[in-house]
């Protein structure tokens, strides 16, 4: 599984402690992770370990956005994924992005790496990222769409547009979108 960061799912990763889940047969990586220190509420990291238990915690496979090189760090990380993810977690910002597959930045054309850093800052931060290539390797997506400012950006990813970075996922296996009233779209 990979998990992406936001505040929508935070809620989500502790009620799947609810399920009983057996943690020991799994391992969560990150989808993304903005480059900031150990501990910072900035990290999607320091969020998700709030948001589990102790087991969970014990199969996370934090992305190394501390090490000195993200580049290098990004390829050591890639080398860890699985051959094809099972299931990655997908948020939407208003801007259309996912992951950290930003508007504009050169990311958006890295094909030969399963993971990246972006280019420029987003939000005050530079990235570390799963690649489309790699989203696209995916058995199955789960988006998870909530928020009125999330209207427009989900009804674009619903026609396939690929004005917006979310609009260019293009999966190889299921895709299931999951939003609330305030995101979906009139229809």
């Amino acid at each position: 599984m990979s998990a992406s960061g936001g505040q929508t799912p935070w809620e989500m990763y502790g009620q799947l402690e609810d399920q009983g889940i057996d943690w020991t047969w799994m391992e969560i990586f990150q989808t993304d992770e903005r480059i900031a220190p150990a501990g910072s509420p900035e990290r999607n990291l320091t969020h998700l370990i709030v948001s589990l238990s102790l087991p969970a915690q014990s199969v996370l496979r934090p992305m190394p956005v501390t090490e000195p090189d993200p580049e290098e760090a990004a390829e050591r990380y890639a080398q860890t994924l699985p051959e094809a993810f099972d299931l990655i977690h997908l948020g939407l910002g208003p801007d259309g992005h996912t992951a950290s597959l930003v508007p504009g930045d050169p990311v958006l054309d890295v094909t030969d790496r399963r993971v990246a850093v972006t280019a420029g800052e987003y939000q005050g931060t530079r990235r570390m990222t799963l690649t489309y290539p790699e989203l696209n390797r995916a058995r199955r997506l789960l988006w998870i769409v909530t928020g009125a400012d999330k209207r427009e950006p989900l009804a674009k990813l619903l026609e396939g547009d690929t004005s917006i970075p979310a609009g260019r996922v293009e999966p190889g296996g299921t895709s299931v979108i999951v939003a609330d009233r305030e995101a979906a779209p009139d229809s």
